[in-house]
């Protein structure tokens, strides 16, 4: 199998249209993607106080509807974005028109980009998307082909542990009814130590790993110690 496929193959086709669907409410503040609403302010200000976005050249990986890529873009980054689910890019092409916002949106892998852009990004944020693929690990591995020399990796993914389990699939899924059903799989969340080994063998060093608490009674989320659901983690490139 060459790269190309390799590429082509990494992602899967039920999850692209879970989320597709979802295109059209994503910027809805009180739709179905109402805890990533919730969630980007923290996840924008954990980047920023680790880069000086002003100028700066920011990859979004797995953008969705483009929440995160706009902030990254207000804050004064050169962002580009990109995703496999095509409503999902038409939908933030669509908003970038309402807000004037400049991002430029790409419908493609992020493995074709890391071939074709090597060393070309100051910071790369890959939110909420590792588990959601087959292969996490050449995912980390393209991102870090992506950035420059001391450029920094941004992630955010679901611990696998019992608390997690309970809070983001039984809790948010089933009981509060936060997120539509099916959108997680437990066998498919990440520990930090299988995150830290992804990020060793793709050439990174784990900067730092910080719990991200969603509170939805007060609709927020704040940065936590606990990282036994949630959690964010920064890596640099030597």
């Amino acid at each position: 199998m060459n790269e190309s496929t390799a590429a082509s193959e990494n992602f899967s086709q039920a999850e692209l249209d879970k989320f597709g669907a979802l295109a059209n409410r994503w910027w809805d503040e009180q739709g179905p993607q109402k805890a990533l609403h919730a969630l980007n302010p923290v996840r924008l200000e954990y980047v920023r106080q680790r880069v000086s976005l002003t100028g700066a050249r920011v990859l979004d990986v797995g953008c969705g509807g483009g929440l995160l890529s706009e902030a990254l873009a207000r804050a004064g980054a050169q962002v580009t974005a990109i995703d496999l689910a095509p409503e999902l890019i038409k939908v933030a092409r669509l908003h970038r028109l309402e807000s004037g916002v400049q991002v430029d949106y790409q419908l493609r892998p992020v493995e074709s980009l890391a071939e074709e852009m090597p060393g070309q990004f100051d910071a790369v944020t890959c939110m909420e998307m590792l588990e959601h693929v087959p292969d996490p690990a050449a995912i980390i591995a393209a991102c870090a082909q992506l950035l420059k020399p001391g450029g920094r990796l941004f992630l955010s993914t679901l611990n696998r542990t019992p608390a997690a389990f309970a809070l983001a699939i039984v809790g948010a899924e089933y009981i509060a009814r936060l997120l539509p059903t099916g959108t997680h799989h437990y066998q498919d969340f990440i520990k930090p130590a299988e995150l830290a080994a992804w990020l060793r063998a793709a050439g990174l060093q784990l900067e730092d790993v910080s719990g991200l608490a969603y509170e939805p009674w007060r609709e927020r989320a704040r940065l936590s110690s606990r990282t036994d659901v949630n959690y964010l983690a920064c890596a640099v490139k030597a």
